[in-house]
């Protein structure tokens, strides 16, 4: 399991770095997922259907850990916004 960070910890302007690392690298993350996808959409014409389930859950399990991250750091930067 990929641990979390605890944004809690960092400082406004570490938060704002880590926010723009994000923001960067969902590009990367979309297309780990597309390319899960279709190889799980060539694997379903292909007969594979244990395969197509595995990999459809890989790509859903790495959309859902990216976008709790990014609601982790945003409620971390609101939190310390409005403690300023």
């Amino acid at each position: 399991m990929v641990a979390t960070k605890d944004y809690s910890k960092l400082t406004q302007d570490e938060l704002v770095a880590e926010d723009k690392k994000m923001k960067s690298g969902a590009t990367a993350i979309a297309f780990v997922i597309g390319m899960l996808i279709g190889v799980a959409v060539w694997t379903a014409t292909s007969g594979k259907f244990i395969f197509t389930v595995g990999l459809l859950a890989v790509a859903l399990f790495i959309g859902y850990r990216h976008e709790q991250n990014k609601k982790a750091l945003k409620a971390a930067i609101s939190r310390k916004e409005a403690h300023q």
